[in-house]
């Protein structure tokens, strides 16, 4: 089982003190008897330990800095949402296919914003532009937030806050299950609480360091019965020696666990495998031994986001895993709606 999240190091801004809840968290860690350091930003983040590469960006996955969101102008979040609502950057997982391993670069530490409020009155504002018209925000963009929110608690602070909003609605979507403090939240229905799950093969050889797919699932039985809307990612979809197996049992098990409840509102997002070649460079320097398979010559290359290309299945290998994926929900989830497939 994989502990909740702790950080071998902290920085903390010196604007970020300004705020309670930095002073709170630098409290909590001097209690915990984390070393603390002072930074003037989180650019300024150097000398993490470590004799080489590798050894450091292992280091800078177990950093944590507490600062303040200084851009306050969301990012758009389509398909799942209108926005994304900045919490965090980075995450404490090891997944081999990450799309944070090229947007995180060079410094893959872990970013928690203090300044809440601030975030929250721009979330205001975007509602108050598209109102009546209901506005989602997806606070799992750039990191698992659920990662971290034992230690900050400001994804617990969201929930509620969004809970009070008549036309906004939390989203966000993690690997851990690292839940129980957010059980008792107030949601009021308006945050759809969703699972990132994946067969065994993938979890197995692609997601070290996140919770294993039977600690997801227990979870999302947490979830259901605390009464949040709940929903499954089913990402990346990779093709491998008996993946439609692996899938169905993945499914089956998750039918199994799932209170009859839960199944009545159930959406599901189905996002294939993809990598681009920036990623794929960043992927063989951080993951030398990977066993993911990175062929260009095996896959369709497609315009991607930036325009930067990037390498997705064949048009009927996709047809192939939205058939058997789209035959296993129906089946099992007749209920359910399943939102995309990307």
């Amino acid at each position: 089982m994989v502990k909740p999240f702790v950080p071998q190091l902290v920085y903390i801004e010196p604007r970020a003190l300004d705020y309670p809840l930095a002073r709170k968290l630098r409290d909590k860690f001097e209690d915990m008897g984390i070393e603390i350091r002072e930074t003037t930003s989180h650019n300024q983040v150097r000398n993490l330990p470590g004799d080489n590469d590798f050894q450091k960006y292992r280091n800078a996955k177990s950093t944590l800095v507490v600062g303040i969101r200084k851009t306050l102008k969301f990012d758009t979040s389509k398909p799942s949402a209108e926005y994304a609502i900045p919490f965090a950057t980075g995450c404490m997982g090891h997944c081999h296919y990450c799309y944070l391993q090229t947007t995180m670069g060079s410094k893959p530490y872990i970013r928690t914003y203090v300044n809440t409020d601030e975030i929250f009155e721009q979330a205001e504002k975007y509602m108050k532009e598209r109102a009546p018209e209901i506005t989602r925000f997806e606070a799992s963009c750039t990191s698992d937030i659920v990662g971290i929110d034992h230690l900050t608690h400001t994804l617990k602070s969201a929930i509620e806050y969004f809970g009070k909003t008549d036309h906004g609605r939390l989203r966000f979507v993690t690997k851990f299950a690292h839940v129980d403090h957010l059980l008792d939240a107030d949601h009021k229905g308006r945050t759809r609480f969703r699972f990132s799950i994946n067969d065994d093969y993938v979890i197995k050889y692609f997601e070290p360091g996140t919770s294993r797919l039977p600690e997801r699932i227990e979870a999302a039985v947490k979830v259901a019965e605390a009464g949040y809307p709940l929903g499954f990612i089913i990402a990346p979809i990779y093709l491998h020696e008996g993946w439609k197996k692996g899938y169905g049992e993945m499914l089956e098990r998750l039918a199994e666990a799932l209170p009859q409840k839960a199944k009545q509102d159930l959406t599901f997002e189905l996002i294939q495998h993809r990598f681009t070649q920036p990623a794929k460079r960043v992927i063989q320097k951080n993951y030398p031994m990977s066993k993911l398979e990175l062929d260009e010559s095996k896959r369709k290359w497609k315009w991607g986001r930036y325009g930067i290309g990037k390498y997705v299945y064949t048009d009927p290998e996709q047809e192939e895993m939205k058939d058997t994926l789209k035959g296993h929900i129906g089946k099992l989830f007749p209920d359910s709606k399943i939102e995309y497939f990307t």
